[in-house]
């Protein structure tokens, strides 16, 4: 494996080095993935043993994603596997990255691709630990795999803004890379099984967990005999994240939802209510649960942006998000442009790593070279198949209920970026006629600030469409992150851009 981010070839140097121009990858590649998760590294490194030559780009500096995210060197971790499920799996893919041919470029940023031609990209990314970098980079490749993961759907609640409210999957990323707690007392909340998992982790670790407080049941599972008959694996995680529960004491209480947090300066305790089947709070059931922080999600959104500001096919997954429309081989609606993992709706690490296997196959056939043995993408297909199935009940059993923005008084904020409330949202519907997220958007600024809506999407759109179902919140945004102005301006467009590449600026060589 060649790491680009330590080498410093077709990296930028210190700004300015480059004389505000274009740095661009040494060499054209077969390949270019965009994650290093679990999909993205399956789909890397099978698409370097096949043969094609492959750069793998990833926002973090190390390989993993959310998933396998791992502590600093410096923290010296003597046991990092402890705070993982199925770490045997990744540390095969890293051997096997390790021993690929693939270009590793670490701390690069995707803002947006270009498609240059029927066989040629352009991927377009700036370096700096939060994509600061002030000197853009280009790599090419005749496809691109997109493993961009996905991230945590928050629905609001009077004080969800102290501190001490941290999303589910954050307070496990600090468990994980930074071993610390968000808290001594933690109450884990929310919706999805992700919650069993968070709590477990943070028990083990030390945390005194007062409650999980799970908005769904787990009753809605058995609506899918097959699915829970055909992965087993699944029920056994189930049954070892419950045991870890009993083993810490640690109460579950389903059918029930966070729906108010006190503290001053940060958090205090929490008040838990009863739902009815429509998630509605059920009046007299609240209850006050002392706590100096909260880990609270409802479920994850796949992180579609860079396709869908393509122009890419989306379909509505059962619990309310909008994942990518794949074919049979991971392909998007776009020839050239594949996707894997949680971006086809979540379904977590196993199925992502099958469907990277499977992309990078059917890649490697349609470049020119072999997909390997029919046998082994035949038992892929099946598996792929299966788990997906499963990741669709667990969708039905922990979508959302339209009653839960009864949770929320007109003073709530909903939009934190732009402090706009509950009222004012309520205001521009009742008042003003907006129906949807977008008018909504116009009226109030809610979703104009720096996380351009993925904090607040969803619960805008819940409150524009009333009564009515909700339509998912549009995940088109020209850029897919914040872009440096001087980035803009030192590319140089081209003359004539295909129609799939007008979405972003593009640029040739300076």
């Amino acid at each position: 494996m060649r790491d680009l981010a330590s080498e410093g070839a077709g990296v930028p140097g210190p700004a300015g080095a480059a004389g505000g121009g274009v740095a661009s990858a040494a060499e054209p590649y077969d390949l270019a993935v965009v994650g290093a998760g679990p999909a993205g590294l399956a789909g890397a490194v099978t698409a370097a043993e096949l043969g094609l030559k492959v750069a793998l780009l990833d926002l973090s500096n190390g390989i993993g994603g959310q998933f396998y995210r791992q502590p600093a060197a410096a923290l010296g971790a003597a046991r990092p596997e402890a705070l993982h499920h199925d770490w045997p799996a990744f540390v095969e893919l890293r051997r096997r990255l390790e021993a690929s041919g693939v270009t590793h470029l670490a701390g690069h940023h995707v803002w947006t691709l270009a498609r240059d031609g029927d066989e040629a990209w352009t991927v377009h990314a700036v370096t700096g630990a939060d994509g600061d970098g002030e000197t853009p980079v280009r790599v090419r490749a005749r496809a691109v795999l997109l493993a961009t993961g996905a991230y945590e759907r928050q629905l609001p609640f009077p004080g969800w803004t102290l501190p001490g409210v941290v999303g589910a999957g954050g307070a496990q990323a600090m468990l994980k890379a930074g071993l610390v707690l968000p808290g001594k007392r933690v109450v884990v909340a929310g919706s999805g099984p992700l919650l069993l998992a968070v709590a477990s982790s943070l028990a083990a670790a030390g945390a005194r967990v007062p409650a999980v407080v799970e908005a769904s049941g787990y009753l809605g599972y058995a609506r899918s005999p097959k699915a829970l008959a055909t992965n087993p694996h699944k029920l056994a995680e189930a049954v070892a994240h419950g045991s870890a529960l009993l083993r810490h004491r640690v109460p579950l209480r389903t059918r029930s939802a966070v729906t108010e947090v006190h503290g001053g300066e940060r958090v205090e305790a929490v008040t838990v209510a009863r739902l009815d089947r429509e998630w509605r709070p059920v009046p007299g059931t609240g209850r006050r649960i002392a706590c100096d922080a909260l880990a609270v999600g409802h479920g994850l959104v796949p992180g579609i942006e860079l396709a869908t500001s393509l122009g890419c096919a989306t379909r509505r997954t059962l619990d309310g998000t909008l994942a990518l429309a794949l074919d049979a081989h991971q392909q998007t609606s776009l020839p050239g442009l594949w996707a894997a993992g949680e971006t086809g709706g979540i379904g977590g690490a196993q199925l992502a790593r099958v469907e990277g296997e499977l992309a990078a196959r059917a890649i490697a056939g349609r470049l020119g070279g072999g997909a390997g043995p029919a046998g082994r993408v035949r038992r892929l297909r099946h598996r792929r198949t299966r788990l997906r199935a499963f990741a669709d009940a667990m969708a039905a059993a922990h979508a959302p209920g339209p009653g839960w923005t009864d949770w929320l008084p007109h003073a709530t904020e909903v939009c934190r970026c732009e402090e706009v409330t509950a009222g004012r949202i309520r205001e521009a519907v009742e008042d003003y006629g907006a129906r949807d997220a977008r008018t909504v958007k116009l009226l109030t600024r809610a979703g104009m600030g720096w996380c351009q809506g993925r904090m607040c999407g969803t619960a805008v759109a819940c409150l524009a469409a009333g009564a009515s179902a909700p339509e998912p919140p549009a995940q088109r945004r020209p850029f897919a992150t914040p872009v440096p102005l001087g980035v803009l301006a030192s590319l140089t467009p081209q003359a004539s851009p295909s129609p799939a590449s007008q979405a972003a600026p593009e640029g040739g060589e300076p």
